[in-house]
């Protein structure tokens, strides 16, 4: 075969022509994958990476800082009543809990997704040999 995988005419296919055959597909099927491998990583980035975790690290600052202004107000002024006070600081603590439990079900929605997608491919394959299995005895 010559570079552009042509064999000529005139001469039989070897085994050398065989592995460079084999290797070609090899390097394709390897080139496919990495394809899918940065794809897959770019949703995984886009659903719980780095931005999400810098937004949720920015989220959870904020909360933190007004429960502890509210703290802070209700030890030095007075400004709010005391019950008032605890009651915002458990409602936002409670809306805080329900965000987590919301991150949480979605980060499980994808990793379903991603162990169900795999099932399926590995089924797929499992049908593929069993084909190739009964080409082979019938032969």
């Amino acid at each position: 075969m010559d570079s552009r995988g042509i064999r000529p005419y005139n001469r039989p296919m070897t085994h050398m022509d065989d592995l460079a055959a084999r290797e070609k597909e090899l390097l394709e099927d390897l080139e496919e994958f990495n394809r899918e491998k940065e794809r897959i990583r770019s949703l995984l980035g886009k659903i719980g990476g780095k931005d999400y975790s810098h937004r949720d690290n920015i989220i959870n600052g904020l909360f933190l800082f007004v429960i502890l202004v509210f703290f802070v107000l209700e030890l030095t002024t007075h400004f709010l009543p005391a019950f008032v006070s605890i009651e915002i600081s458990v409602l936002l603590v409670s809306i805080k809990i329900v965000w987590m439990i919301h991150s949480q079900h979605k980060f499980n929605h994808f990793q379903f997704w991603i162990l169900n997608s795999l099932e399926f491919r590995v089924n797929e394959m499992n049908k593929r040999m069993r084909k190739i299995e009964k080409e082979i005895t019938s032969k």
